[in-house]
């Protein structure tokens, strides 16, 4: 068994020389063994031990039994433990949430303080392999993909490691018996009250009878045989994910042709988006993803909420996914500011610098410069140089145009996204807009063959002035 314990470890490189690793103690037969042969492995490894027990509160006498036990069974190996008394049954009314789930939350939030306290590397947790067939068993009866399938992984965020995932329950009793270490036994475990416990005592008995005695193997062989065509799979989204999705603050750009990929890649690199995102996939599902399938087939502007205040927007064929803020939106619409020529003039709000100058000796000067720096025909302007925002009604007429056209349709024609029309800068002359900040000049103050003093506007932000 011990040689089995090696080549988990070796096969999913779990520990390097010198790693602190800290144990997930129960106190019963599983963490039991796993600590005792990983002591007995620690020289030949190269690693730093010690052991981390929680007290759930649930079992009274029996929960400070189970402490007891530990503390006493760390310090005859001379192992340093650490321990915190929680109330799981609190925190699940606090939270709103099952005992079960409280008490794995309250674990794992342990493990990872004394993880940072500790400067440790790793947490060794004690799942075996009928906790893997148990857990894969159960994924499919829930219904899962082929994530799910995988089952229990040896290492996670190459924190996690499972040293005994691939031992036999049978084996580590077998194993504290032989080496006399007395585990405590939770006789909750016994009961059917909890799903898996279901599992354990009911199902797979009963499947092992009448269908598969080895149907624990059969689980493992699965989880295994799935787990290498899902890494490949995973893998190919990863670099489809790369080449066709962009994060921006707190959004993410999905490019329409990802959504001529196949399905099973696509999926993925939805699922990588929303997790890009929030950092999880709580409460998102299959009907999430294909809502976002759906509406990406949709019209422009149509969009969806999801859960943890995402909203999904079609822009154009692209999909944004954005972070949606508890802010109210930014809207501009009274906003307007005099501009003053041979000024600088600082718009605080909006972090922006608007330069205007007037030159005479423009020969040299390339009327195509960059995007915000551009050219007007002094002598045509009459009344207030503005800054302001887009109002109701707008129109404009962009060069090369005789007539106008509204605003709105500007934008539509330009494909900006509907959230940020009412954040671009207008340039105008006497309330007539002269230059869509950005995008588009006028025809009625272009720079002609008769101009003779030219009106330059620079707009800088303000944070880019500063770092010059």
């Amino acid at each position: 068994m011990v040689d089995k314990v090696i080549n988990t470890i070796k096969a999913n490189n779990m520990f390097q020389p010198g790693d602190k690793v800290i144990v997930a103690v129960s106190g019963g037969p599983d963490s039991i063994c796993l600590l005792h042969i990983l002591n007995s492995l620690r020289e030949f490894l190269g690693i730093i031990l010690v052991a981390a027990h929680v007290n759930h509160c649930l079992r009274g006498q029996e929960a400070d039994k189970d402490e007891s036990y530990v503390k006493e069974f760390c310090r005859g190996i001379g192992i340093e433990c650490f321990v915190l008394r929680k109330n799981v049954h609190e925190v699940s009314k606090e939270r709103g949430i099952s005992c079960e789930m409280a008490g794995r939350e309250v674990r794992y939030e342990f493990f990872s303080q004394l993880l940072k306290r500790l400067n440790a590397q790793k947490i060794a947790i004690a799942h075996n392999s009928n906790d893997q067939g148990e857990t894969v068993l159960m994924r499919i009866i829930r219904g899962t993909g082929l994530d799910g399938l995988e089952g229990i992984k040896a290492v996670r965020d190459n924190i996690y490691v499972r040293p005994i995932l691939d031992v036999a329950r049978k084996e580590i009793e077998e194993y504290c018996y032989k080496n006399n270490l007395s585990p405590r036994i939770d006789k909750t475990n016994l009961e059917s009250v909890y799903s898996r416990n279901k599992i354990r005592l009911e199902l797979i008995p009963y499947i092992q009878k009448n269908f598969n005695p080895d149907i624990i193997d059969s689980l493992n062989r699965l989880a295994s045989i799935v787990r290498v065509d899902n890494e490949y799979i995973n893998n190919v989204s990863v670099e489809a994910y790369k080449k066709y999705c962009n994060k921006n603050k707190d959004k993410v750009i999905i490019i329409k042709e990802a959504f001529k990929l196949h399905e099973a890649i696509l999926v993925r690199l939805l699922r990588m988006a929303l997790r890009e995102l929030k950092g999880n996939l709580y409460n998102f599902d299959k009907n999430h993803i294909g809502d976002i399938i759906n509406i990406q087939k949709g019209e422009t502007g149509k969009s969806i909420a999801l859960p943890q205040k995402v909203r999904v927007i079609n822009d154009y064929g692209n999909i944004q996914i954005t972070s949606v803020s508890e802010k109210k939106p930014i809207v501009y619409e009274e906003d307007q500011y005099i501009l003053k020529v041979n000024e600088k003039t600082t718009i605080k709000g909006h972090n922006l610098i608007v330069d205007l100058k007037i030159i005479e000796d423009y020969k040299k000067l390339n009327l195509k410069d960059k995007v915000l720096v551009k050219y007007f025909d002094y002598d045509k302007i009459n009344g207030d140089i503005k800054l302001r925002y887009r109002k109701n009604g707008d129109r404009f007429t962009p060069i090369g145009m005789k007539g106008s056209k509204k605003l709105k349709d500007l934008f539509i024609d330009l494909k900006i996204p509907k959230e940020e029309r009412d954040i671009v800068p207008l340039i105008t002359f006497n309330d007539e807009i002269a230059w869509v900040v950005g995008y588009r000049l006028s025809d009625k103050f272009k720079v002609d063959n008769y101009t003779k003093n030219i009106l330059q506007i620079i707009i800088e932000r303000e944070e880019q002035y500063n770092a010059k």
